[in-house]
């Protein structure tokens, strides 16, 4: 059994920037173990499987290298584009498992918009644990459905943190994302996730549903600019409809192939 596999640059519009991704679109729906086993061969961020339910309409799930991921935005990013490259569109609808159907659009600017629910964050008391795994104690600490978020006073605090993965390992199911106000965008952010994936993710679209509700109280605005300050860097540009956020960003193809698969 063949099946296509695109490599995918999210978040950027230039190569060996932003987020890789895999995407493996599929006539019909593989094991959830055959798909976890490729995720992990890929070894990428996240690996997208699509297949068809009706035009336009598809099934998305999300595998990193370790497990399958509840929701995730810069691999959703990757597979419209590659479905909007093969004639999709111009509204692509995705349903998944965990955060309801997700629709996605190419927009005016030429961004790749995709309209998540929001996901706010509330205000929390931080576990030892947390603590002991960054480098310098955050201003506030917030938890939304999917991380741990820890505000800094500026872009330079969250450039130079360090973490120690072994602590927050232990946070599991939760993962860690930093956050600042930036010098050249709104907001900035960085993301850790070893109980799920990896050390650091290079751009995390989905986390963006509860960082963006929260940059909009603080600035008192509703469309922002976003900077993910990984190695790799990713821009988003994120806006608020009543209890949806739109993510938007742009992608470039790296690799176009076919895998061999067990019948």
């Amino acid at each position: 059994m063949r099946a296509e596999l695109y490599q995918v640059d999210a978040f950027t519009n230039q190569l060996f920037r932003g987020n890789y991704a895999a995407v493996v679109p599929t006539t019909e729906p593989l094991a959830a173990a055959l798909m976890q086993q490729i995720a992990s061969e890929n070894n990428l961020s996240e690996t997208a499987f699509v297949w068809p339910l009706t035009p336009n309409h598809y099934q998305i799930r999300w595998f990193s290298p370790l497990t399958e991921i509840d929701f995730c935005g810069h691999a959703t990013l990757a597979a419209a584009f590659v479905l909007l490259s093969q004639g999709a569109g111009p509204v692509i609808r995705f349903s998944t498992q965990a955060v309801g159907d997700l629709s996605v659009r190419q927009n005016e600017t030429g961004r790749i918009e995709m309209d998540f629910p929001l996901r706010p964050a509330k205000i929390a008391n931080a576990p030892a644990t947390l603590l002991a795994g960054v480098s310098a104690a955050p201003l506030e600490v917030w938890q939304s459905p999917q991380a741990w978020m820890l505000v800094y006073a500026n872009e330079q605090q969250v450039r130079e943190l360090t973490t120690d993965s072994a602590q927050l390992k232990q946070l599991a199911p939760y993962d860690v994302v930093v956050t600042a106000p930036g010098l050249q965008h709104d907001f900035v952010s960085r993301y850790f996730w070893p109980a799920n994936g990896g050390d650091e993710d290079p751009v995390t679209g989905s986390i963006h549903a509860a960082l963006a509700p929260y940059w909009a109280e603080r600035l008192g605005k509703t469309e922002l600019t976003a900077f993910q300050a990984s190695a790799r860097g990713g821009e988003l540009w994120c806006r608020l409809q009543g209890d949806r956020v739109l993510v938007g960003g742009e992608a470039v193809l790296y690799l176009k192939g076919e895998i061999q698969l067990p019948v």
